[in-house]
């Protein structure tokens, strides 16, 4: 149950999470990275299809910079042609455009070097008032391997095999004030013993947190994606999955969404 105040400082975005988490029990983000598209036509398309498939959000950004006029041009496209949230996954403080409709404000909780902790939210933030984008305050922890967000942020990173100190590590970022928490394993890597968040780890962080439970990274297929939401997450965020072309990642979002509605029963259910 929300407190009164928290649902005060909640902008219309988070209110929008808020209100279908508690409707629908589970959602899905489809997380698009332009540097792994050829062209801003594509990233479109394929922005088109995952809305159309089932996307609760949008997610747009990654863990190496796109920004400027480009950010602009694409994120402006995807907002006159879908008709759901699309939200910034910020590289780093330029990765900001006023035509957002919110930005994930995250502090990497086990980042090593403090500028991921606090200094580039503090860089960042007069721009982001600026340009009136709804932050969403979000305690963000990188879990082995890692990929790309994890060698370019410094973290250090959960090991798998340590579900305690993802937990007390989200506990933690909920204490300090963060309405969200966010386990990652980045962009993954075909590696021995990586994946998504293990199992065990994701039940105990939810265990641990009253906040919404994100989970990210290395989720691949249905079967998977049906595990993290049984583990106990809230909202699952995809990316690699979704293959660049339109009707083939319109199929995957389709399968996606409907394992989606359907642990998200469970969890209303239960």
């Amino acid at each position: 149950m929300r407190n009164t105040s928290e649902e005060m400082q909640q902008g219309k975005i988070e209110k929008y999470i808020h209100e279908r988490l508690e409707s629908r029990g589970a959602l899905l983000f489809c997380l698009i990275d332009p540097m792994d598209y050829e062209s801003e036509e594509v990233i479109l398309g394929a922005s088109k299809a995952l809305a159309e498939g089932g996307a609760d959000a949008l997610l747009i950004g990654g863990s190496t910079e796109v920004q400027g006029e480009i950010l602009d041009n694409i994120v402006k496209s995807m907002k006159e042609s879908v008709d759901v949230p699309v939200i910034l996954f910020p590289a780093n403080i330029s990765s900001v455009t006023r035509h957002a409709d919110a930005i994930y404000f995250m502090s990497l909780l086990n980042a090593r070097n403090p500028y991921w902790i606090t200094q580039a939210q503090m860089l960042s933030a007069p721009t982001v008032k600026k340009f009136n984008i709804e932050p969403i305050p979000i305690g963000y922890i990188v879990v082995y391997p890692g990929g790309t967000v994890g060698w370019v942020s410094d973290a250090n990173f959960i090991p798998r095999e340590k579900p305690k100190l993802a937990a007390s590590l989200a506990m933690a970022g909920e204490f300090l004030g963060n309405r969200f928490i966010l386990t990652d394993t980045g962009s993954n890597p075909k590696l021995q013993n990586s994946g998504h968040v293990p199992e065990a780890m994701i039940r105990a962080v939810k265990s641990a947190i009253t906040v919404p439970y994100i989970v990210g990274g290395g989720i691949s297929n249905v079967q998977e994606l049906k595990d993290v939401y049984s583990a106990g997450a809230d909202i699952v965020q995809v990316g690699t999955a979704f293959d660049q072309s339109p009707d083939k990642a319109l199929q995957t979002a389709r399968a996606f969404a409907k394992v989606t509605k359907e642990e998200g029963a469970k969890k209303l259910r239960a």
